[in-house]
């Protein structure tokens, strides 16, 4: 803990026009890594836009590593599926984060990310102030895959003992 400089809570929201896996569907479920820690979401049956909006919480020691994430397709009597991937950098969530910028009015936008090559967002990502906290929204691109986006959103959660920022 003590390399710790805080969590990331991630938001896994949904997932847009999924690749179909199995015959008319997908069972899918996305896995986040970062570094060496695994997280996954529940599994949404039979669905090519599941809600799963589940919380996933990393511990954030190196933020200049990628977040990595892969959606796959649950099957029963065989290897799952991939159905895409994408990954994305926290470096300007961090640095929004570190500014400190309380007594900002909820809903100010700090800083706007466009998609390009180097990414995998499918639309502008803005890093904003809201209700006391910064938190960043952002649509990506699955890659590898015919079709598909994930939504997501960043929350910075600061712990008493880490490192901080």
């Amino acid at each position: 803990m003590e390399n710790w400089i805080g969590l990331l809570r991630i938001h896994v929201q949904r997932g847009v026009n999924l690749a179909v896996r199995d015959i008319v569907s997908s069972d899918p479920y996305v896995v986040v890594r970062m570094g060496k820690q695994k997280l996954k979401t529940r599994v949404i049956k039979k669905n090519t836009n599941p809600e799963w909006n589940d919380d996933l919480t990393l511990s954030i020691a190196d933020p200049s590593l990628p977040v990595k994430l892969a959606v796959y397709d649950r099957d029963r009597f065989s290897l799952d599926d991939k159905m895409g991937d994408a990954e994305f950098d926290i470096r300007p969530f961090i640095e929004a984060v570190k500014m400190r910028l309380e007594g900002l009015p909820s809903g100010t936008i700090i800083k706007k990310i466009q998609p390009s090559r180097q990414n995998c967002l499918s639309e502008e990502s803005c890093i904003i102030w809201s209700n006391g906290k910064v938190v960043q929204d952002m649509f990506l691109r699955l890659r590898n895959v015919e079709c598909g986006e994930v939504e997501l959103q960043l929350q910075w959660i600061d712990v008493p003992g880490s490192r901080g920022l």
